[in-house]
């Protein structure tokens, strides 16, 4: 069986009017959020064996953040221009890619993608995953090439979320 950590980017700024979406930084609580959730996730000994990320500068950041609080190497963090505002679609062409090897992997993107892609693989209703909100999905097979629906949703958890 494989993990899926699906991570939407952390809060956005729209201090910079002139950046155009793709550029945009993050806020100060997406600052703050971040590694918060990298804490959390590392808490509950779920670390990735490979993370993939939207080329966009708040999904980048975002995982920069994240992945030094689990003991995931930055440099290793694979860009993906693909995940840019992706479709679930999209998003599931980009996993099925992921060698076989990897056990658990980490995919940082956008809503609406990030969400439905979660309700569609776990066949469950989330309405909507928050800004560094996290769904980690159990995934019932060994070939990230077959993922479809049928996973199990193990843990959903967002900056907000108390218990």
């Amino acid at each position: 069986m494989k993990q899926l950590i699906l991570i939407r980017h952390a809060k956005s700024s729209w201090d910079d009017f002139g950046a155009s979406d793709f550029d945009r930084d993050l806020n100060e609580r997406g600052s703050q959020d971040a590694p918060e959730m990298g804490r959390r996730l590392a808490a509950k000994g779920v670390v990735p064996d490979a993370f993939l990320v939207s080329a966009a500068n708040r999904a980048r950041t975002t995982a920069s953040l994240i992945a030094p609080e689990l003991g995931f190497p930055c440099e290793k963090i694979q860009l993906k221009k693909e995940l840019y505002l992706a479709s679930p679609t999209d998003m599931l062409q980009v996993i099925r890619q992921t060698p076989d090897h990897v056990q658990t992997l980490a995919l940082v993107a956008h809503n609406p993608g990030i969400t439905e892609l979660t309700n569609r693989l776990a066949k469950t209703y989330i309405n909507n995953i928050p800004t560094s909100g996290i769904a980690v999905l159990q995934i019932p097979n060994e070939q990230w090439q077959s993922v479809s629906n049928g996973a199990v949703l193990l843990d959903f958890d967002y900056p907000k979320k108390t218990g």
